[in-house]
């Protein structure tokens, strides 16, 4: 079992690297200021490093060439979100407009502390262990396709790979992780229908795309319930319509943007498909015309049973068997993904909910604020991991 007091000791350094990060959040592929502060920070652990995927960063712990066939690793994301942070805490984001708003603040901090635990403990574990921050989890392409197109996963390349995921619909000290399908395979479109403007109070002269875009939203709850088996779950949303400024004209056309989410890549692209032909012939009715734009998004995260198995481990181990619960698969999307296509993997999720709160704030919510007590007991669990792995092979 790790030593938790070791840990402890460096809580308050986890702290404050995490409120260094929410203080300096960048977004997506521009993430320059939060990759020279991983550099520093792991460089002062005298922890080899370096920058890739031009944002990014690789470090390995251990001796690399000895035990290339025996290496694990974990990994965090980096990027912020373009929201406007209501927050009255002392370390509110300085820059305007952006915010950690997911928690990679918290993901970042947690691996540094593990990093530094991992680097006092190495000269215990036959293997070596890699550490990879990756940018730009929040857009597509995503990160990690960029990171793992140079090189993430060679020299060596790892057995399995860990990350984890705050959650704040549970309490801090409750984690959790699906067995199986984990996360949703997603997919984001953009319809736009094109009409005729005409004044409102001559409708006949004109092509009403209002009309057709209501019409739509309405088909689209109706196809998700008709076209799927209910023991297959997908989500199906249209989550904006944007069309016309003024209250007596109709516009000439209407864009409407929306997602489309399951667990299997087959099924979401056979039902996009009839989708969009679907939704073709109803501006046909209308005597409207649309264009479909699809971008196809990341795979499903699917965890490994042996990696699952280890993060299951590591929180009863620490603490307690009523800590952990097996979670149902979220509609989320995550592209951890690409590297649970590559090698065995497991995401987990940490809660960081304050205990008694009764109001709480989801990801991606402007008023987030995670409890910071997750912080050390993240961090324990990615060290007990790491434990179990070296005990494992």
């Amino acid at each position: 079992m790790i030593n938790y007091n070791e840990i402890k000791e460096i809580e308050q350094k986890i702290i404050e690297y995490r409120r260094h990060l929410h203080t300096n959040p960048e977004l997506s592929f521009k993430e320059y200021e939060t990759q020279k502060y991983i550099i520093d920070v792991l460089s002062k652990l005298e922890i080899v490093c370096e920058s890739i995927g031009n944002t990014g960063v690789v470090a390995h712990i251990g001796d690399v060439k000895k035990y290339s066939d025996n290496c694990i690793a974990f990994r965090t994301d980096m990027d912020a979100l373009p929201i406007l942070e209501d927050s009255d805490i002392s370390f509110c984001s300085i820059n305007k407009g952006i915010m950690h708003a997911c928690g990679h603040d918290l993901h970042i901090a947690m691996l540094l502390g593990a990093a530094e635990i991992f680097q006092k403990n190495i000269y215990k574990y036959k293997g070596c262990i890699k550490l990879i921050f990756q940018p730009a989890e929040e857009v597509f392409p995503g990160g990690a396709k960029i990171m793992i197109e140079a090189g993430c996963l060679k020299n060596p390349t790892p057995k399995m790979i860990f990350a984890q995921h705050i959650d704040p619909d549970n309490e801090v000290g409750n984690f959790s992780a699906a067995i199986n399908k984990a996360m949703a395979s997603t997919c984001e479109f953009k319809i736009t229908i094109k009409g005729k403007g005409t004044h409102a109070s001559t409708p006949y002269k004109g092509i009403d795309p209002v009309l057709v875009a209501s019409n739509i939203i309405n088909f689209a709850q109706a196809f998700q319930i008709r076209n799927n088996n209910p023991a297959e779950p997908i989500v199906l949303s249209i989550c904006a319509v944007n069309g016309g400024i003024v209250n007596n004209a109709f516009p000439d056309k209407v864009e409407m943007l929306g997602t489309l989410r399951s667990f299997d890549e087959e099924q979401r692209n056979n039902l996009l498909a009839k989708f969009t032909d679907k939704v073709g012939l109803l501006c046909d009715v209308y005597d409207a015309k649309c264009e479909f734009q699809i971008n196809l998004g990341y795979p499903p995260v699917v965890n490994d049973k042996k990696c699952f198995n280890l993060v299951k481990e590591s929180v009863d181990e620490l603490f307690g068997k009523n800590s952990f619960n097996i979670c149902s698969p979220k509609m989320w999307a995550e592209d951890f993904s690409y590297y649970a296509n590559e090698i065995p993997s497991c995401l987990f999720f940490t809660g960081i909910n304050k205990t008694g709160c009764k109001e709480i704030y989801p990801l991606h919510s402007n008023k987030l604020n995670p409890s910071e007590d997750a912080l050390i007991m993240g961090t324990a669990v990615m060290v007990s991991i790491a434990n179990k792995f070296f005990q494992l092979f």
